[in-house]
């Protein structure tokens, strides 16, 4: 989204006839950045102007974080609009809604002052209204900047702002696209859209991709489009090599599914519930590629021939292997356990071991929650042997990997590499193998797997090209 003439001439503008320009809903992102500034950020959990107020005695610290953003999105706009008065125009949108979410914190806070009132009780709907204002930004700007250059866009603000009721998201949705000529309207909505239950309650920062999937459902689009700065590829070319990592042409959404659980979000699972459930393809694009078809993800895709499709994984995995020698014959209690610890502080599940007496759950999250994860664990079975041990995974994904001696040929490229496995899964629907390693055999792992599984085939342009 920072890269707005990309976006013209590559995304809005590629298909080169003007009858192509219609017909078309897009769905735009917060610029790179500033969600991060709004809540906290993604990869350092840095706070945000909502981690301050959500944890401040004192409200200057909140204050000035929402000054660091207003200052950010006063730049990035002065970027954008050369212009004069629509360089006004743009602070004037952006500013207004500054000095509400401004306002509306201060007097929340000092409602909360009061013994009466909890905080905690608005929290969720205060994190919303941040987050909604990174994707207004960025959707009023675009509109505003395809109209200047000729385009009849129209910003489609679903962000809820001074909204006098609220609806169900797919009847807030219908509502705002009521009225839009798709036919010469091109409309720019807010990836970020409001609705009587939330979104972020159950799908936190992934809610613009249930917006994108919503939308494209109610329309009953004949295809949804993903675009990103990079192809959907075998491998992360900066481990595998640019030169030796190709894009995946076709795939479906079980593999889609195996990614995002990996942290390499192709789209969110539930957004590609959505899509599975219509059938409706979703293609993941590079913006800077026009050309390339891309990634075609549908339903029913298998490959014609068994192979692997993707090496990927994630090294900030933490193993928690729990021992009791009193849990043969109560696997049950204490996995059921185990999960509700999980659960309870919002620690994504990798993947599990359970043997007789050890259940090893490896989880992407950060180490404090692991510790408050572990006390509970601890204070439940208090004979348990816990052990915490931070390890990276490494999988092999395709859409059929039935193939005989597949497991051993990746067994046997990782101790050509000197690789030792912690761990190892494989599901008997064979879409992908897990291996647990070493953090430091991460890299090598990924270049170990990609050369022996993929670079061997000479896929060419892309694996089954869309």
């Amino acid at each position: 989204m920072s890269n707005y003439e990309a976006v013209r001439d590559s995304v809005i503008l590629h298909q080169g006839r003007l009858k192509d320009l219609y017909q078309r809903v897009f769905v735009v992102s917060a610029y790179g950045g500033m969600t991060d500034l709004l809540l906290e950020s993604k990869h350092t959990g840095r706070p945000g102007v909502y981690a301050l107020f959500a944890n401040a005695d004192e409200d200057q610290d909140w204050r000035d974080a929402l000054t660091a953003v207003r200052q950010k999105m006063t730049e990035i706009n002065r970027d954008l609009f050369a212009d004069r008065n629509d360089l006004v125009r743009a602070e004037t949108f952006i500013g207004e809604r500054l000095d509400d979410a401004e306002r509306c914190l201060s007097d929340l806070q000092s409602l909360c002052a009061h013994g009466h009132f909890e905080l905690d009780a608005h929290l969720l709907t205060v994190r919303e209204m941040l987050a909604s204002l990174g994707e207004a930004h960025s959707a009023w700007n675009t509109a505003e900047l395809l109209k200047r250059d000729g385009i009849n866009a129209r910003f489609l603000d679903l962000s809820g702002w001074n909204a006098e009721k609220h609806y169900s998201l797919d009847e807030h949705i219908k509502r705002a696209l009521a009225d839009v000529d798709l036919s010469c309207e091109l409309p720019i909505a807010t990836g970020y859209a409001h609705s009587q239950d939330g979104l972020m309650s159950s799908y936190d920062r992934g809610y613009s991709e249930i917006t994108f999937s919503r939308i494209a459902v109610l329309t009953h689009a004949r295809e949804a489009i993903i675009h990103k700065e990079y192809h959907l590829s075998s491998a992360d070319p900066r481990l595998a090599g640019a030169d030796n990592v190709v894009p995946i042409g076709r795939t479906n959404y079980d593999v889609a599914d195996q990614l995002s659980n990996l942290g390499m979000e192709a789209i969110h699972p539930r957004a590609a519930k959505g899509l599975r459930q219509s059938d409706i393809p979703l293609r993941v694009k590079n913006t800077f590629e026009p050309e390339h078809s891309g990634t075609l993800i549908t339903r029913d895709y298998v490959s014609e021939t068994p192979r692997v499709e993707i090496i990927a994984g994630r090294r900030d995995v933490y193993a928690v292997e729990c021992f009791d020698q009193e849990m043969s014959g109560f696997i049950a209690t204490y996995d059921s356990e185990l999960l509700k610890a999980t659960q309870r502080f919002k620690a994504g599940i990798v993947t599990k071991d359970i043997n007789a007496n050890t259940i090893t759950h490896y989880l992407s999250t950060n180490l404090k929650t692991v510790k408050r994860i572990r006390a509970v664990i601890e204070e439940r079975f208090p004979e348990c042997e816990i052990q915490v041990r931070k390890v990276a995974v490494v999988s092999a994904i395709g859409s059929d990997m039935k193939i005989p001696g597949m497991l051993s040929r990746a067994v046997g490229a990782l101790a050509e590499s000197g690789i030792s496995i912690l761990a190892m899964h494989q599901s008997m629907r064979q879409v992908d193998m897990q291996f647990i390693l070493d953090i430091a055999d991460y890299e090598n792992a990924v270049r170990s797997l990609h050369k022996h599984l993929v670079e061997v085939h000479d896929h060419g342009e892309a694996i089954c090209a869309a």
